[in-house]
């Protein structure tokens, strides 16, 4: 019948099954991390509470539109919890062959008794409140519960159930408001895409609204779920604060370099690639020059890049560029020296310092001319696209519980994703590989063409990633050159890194020209106007400031974009 919808549950049992839910595992076994404080022990210390991540679920139901098996998702509930924790919510992910994910279960360390009028960190709810159900007549029914929390606590994720009672008070905890921060819902992992108003459900993965490596919202990993819900509502749900100023649980130097040794990717740039990436140094000391606003000749510049000027904001009076035209030096400058290349390491807490971010900076000279695809065909631009001095970097996100590899962002141009471990490739064990795209060097997990712009109408600019002789091995060939949580000192910062201007000069292409030749040599029926070709492109495509280096991006004390 029109607009009846249909659902598929997957009811297990009356009572959650003994169906334990399958982790991904890395390549290997993790090694044994060297000595240190609370990095890598199961346990972080949040102030008055105390979190253990947990990553063994048991299937409670798992549901499907009927829109088809490409929007399923399964909730769980976590399972071996240690006596004294207590869970904050259940987890929920879409259905796939690994649990990706974890929840964290929390203890109570206030002391109650110090403080008459000090409320305890952790309390049951008062009852719940029944978001969504869904009853199907032969397969079960699913059920979607909000804890309602007492006065001056908040509630950190929803529960699922099979059985339309309220689940047991006794099942969850809810937490101090003062220990909790706001919430925002991040990934929509489910819609139920009902014509039905009072039918509509969505899931919602959540995060700390303030994320960085000065920020102290922790991440719970439990889901929210509202049939009302618009993107950028105020969610029902807070996260966690840690109020432990120490970061106890971040790894020391000596865990650090274990722990880029262990995990450190393999870049692989494509085998046609010419502009190649170098050391900083090596740009330096081949020829690079500083500019000043106002004067015509640059000032050559020390090894160490202790001759820039450091600090301040970039006000555009400097730059950096290659060496001057009628030097016969320019060109080779411009190809980069792969055997010198490293990687510079930015080490920074994330997520309240509950995992780690080792952020790896790769420099390149120049960036060389886009390539743009339209249908089958492609053509390389002249000039467009070029610029002096390119700096990327791929970040790797480790569990500070266990040292676990997570996840790793991958830079590309005008964004970013994060992809989780179990969809890396990995070499040597657990090093996953990076692929830099050719003459752009955006980092791509794949290899393959990655199309900037409209995939559906297939026009944009390409990224052609693949392997070849021509790779960086970041777990021997780096720098670590940022760690400002292990105190002042124990990381000596470059002097380079200090420099805040730009590393190359501003260009600005005549993309018009290049547009029209494009043009010609379409067949009639994909033919543009040239104004409508142009803004399909990327503005930045056709004028260039200068890049700017690590410490001057925003990532560099903020969260990665995502």
């Amino acid at each position: 019948m029109l607009g009846r919808e249909y659902w598929c549950w997957d009811n297990l049992c009356d009572y959650y099954p003994v169906v334990e839910s399958k982790k991904f595992s890395l390549p290997l076994p993790l090694p044994k991390w060297p000595q240190g404080k609370g990095f890598g022990t199961g346990r972080i210390c949040l102030g008055e509470i105390e979190v253990v991540q947990i990553t063994k679920f048991k299937k409670i139901w798992g549901c499907s539109s009927s829109f088809g098996k490409s929007n399923c998702v399964s909730f769980y509930k976590p399972d071996g919890i240690p006596k004294g924790y207590y869970i904050l919510g259940h987890y929920c992910q879409p259905d796939g062959e690994h649990i990706t994910g974890y929840v964290l279960a929390a203890k109570d360390l206030s002391d109650v008794q110090d403080s008459a009028s000090k409320l305890p960190a952790l309390q049951k709810p008062l009852n719940y409140t029944l978001i969504w159900s869904s009853d199907s007549q032969y397969n079960g029914g699913g059920y979607i519960w909000m804890p309602n929390a007492p006065v001056g606590y908040k509630s950190i994720g929803c529960l699922a159930s099979v059985e339309p009672n309220e689940p047991d008070p006794d099942e969850v905890r809810c937490v101090r408001a003062d220990l909790t921060e706001n919430c925002e819902a991040s990934e929509m992992m489910f819609s139920s895409d009902s014509f039905f108003q009072r039918k509509q459900f969505q899931v919602w993965k959540t995060r700390p609204c303030k994320r960085g490596m000065l920020c102290a919202g922790v991440s719970a990993g439990t889901f929210f779920g509202s049939t009302s819900f618009s993107s950028g509502d105020e969610l029902d749900i807070a996260c966690l604060k840690n109020l432990d100023s120490s970061l106890h649980a971040m790894p020391n130097l000596e865990q650090i370099h274990a722990l880029i040794k262990h995990y450190g990717p393999t870049m692989y740039l494509h085998p046609d690639e010419i502009y190649l990436p170098s050391s900083v140094p090596w740009f330096f000391m081949n020829g690079a020059l500083l500019y000043k606003d106002g004067r015509n000749n640059g000032t050559v510049i020390n090894s160490k890049g202790s001759n820039l000027p450091a600090g301040g904001l970039n006000d555009g009076q400097y730059w950096l560029d290659l060496p001057n035209k009628d030097d016969a030096n320019r060109t080779s400058v411009k190809c980069g020296n792969i055997e010198s290349a490293e990687l510079y390491v930015h080490v920074k807490p994330s997520l309240g310092g509950t995992f780690t971010d080792i952020a790896m900076w790769i420099f390149c000279p120049f960036n060389g001319p886009a390539t743009v695809k339209i249908g089958l065909l492609s053509f390389t631009l002249n000039k467009v696209g070029e610029h002096v001095g390119d700096w990327e970097h791929y970040t790797l996100r480790i569990s500070n519980f266990s040292g676990e590899l997570w996840s790793v962002y991958f830079s590309e141009h005008s964004g970013g994703e994060w992809v989780d471990a179990c969809k890396l490739e990995f070499i040597e064990g657990n090093k996953p590989i990076v692929y830099a795209s050719r003459n752009g060097h955006a980092s791509f997990p794949h290899p393959g063409c990655y199309l900037q712009g409209s995939s559906k109408l297939g026009f944009g600019l390409r990224n052609d990633c693949a392997r070849s002789k021509y790779y960086v091995d970041s777990s021997s060939k780096y720098q670590i050159v940022a760690a400002e949580y292990l105190g002042e000192g124990v990381v000596a910062e470059p002097p380079w890194l200090q420099y805040m201007r730009e590393w190359g000069p501003t260009i600005i292409y005549n993309g018009r020209s290049e547009v029209e030749k494009i043009i010609k040599h379409l067949p009639f029926f994909m033919r543009f106007s040239v104004e409508s070709l142009i803004e399909l492109f990327p503005t930045e495509l056709y004028g260039e400031a200068g890049p700017t280096g690590p410490k001057e991006k925003d990532n560099w004390l903020g969260d990665e974009r995502w």
